[in-house]
């Protein structure tokens, strides 16, 4: 599965991160990172041009292509011209909330997933949700903490 995702419109709609934050773009790739390690999905994160990184760049990190519209271009411009070049639909899916891009995919065929829909696969569970959905919380104890613990099931054991 390849993910082609309109950069600043996902932002807009991440809880805690900001368009006007110098490192936004940055902060939801921590996102989109974990998010790739854990499906192993291909991801293209396109953003309109910005302060963060040279305009018009392009580079690959991990499975995931970050490209910067040069100036004078739009995120979702690049991104309906990627649309246009497709040629396994069923292989790709757009992350967007613009009207326009989502058009252009399901013109194409290709499967649209709003950009807020998406936001809260990004964000991490709450542990008691993690439980509920079989996912170990992440618990440090303290070597007194294990200690207790061994104890309690040595004395069950040999209660039984």
């Amino acid at each position: 599965m390849r993910w082609l995702i309109d950069g600043h419109n996902l932002i807009g709609r991440m809880p805690h991160l900001h368009l006007d934050d110098p490192n936004d773009e940055e902060k939801l790739l921590q996102h989109l990172r974990r998010y790739r390690a854990k499906t192993g999905h291909s991801i293209t994160v396109i953003f309109d041009p910005g302060h963060s990184y040279q305009p018009g760049q392009t580079k690959k990190e991990g499975g995931i292509t970050i490209q910067f519209a040069p100036p004078g271009k739009t995120a979702d411009q690049l991104i309906i011209r990627r649309i246009r070049k497709v040629k396994n639909p069923q292989a790709v899916i757009v992350v967007t909330s613009d009207r326009a891009v989502q058009e252009a995919a399901r013109q194409a065929r290709i499967r649209v997933i709003e950009a807020g829909a998406f936001a809260q696969q990004l964000l991490p569970m709450p542990p008691a949700q993690a439980e509920d959905e079989g996912q170990q919380a992440d618990i440090n104890l303290s070597p007194d903490e294990v200690d207790e613990w061994l104890a309690l099931f040595k004395q069950r054991d040999s209660n039984e």
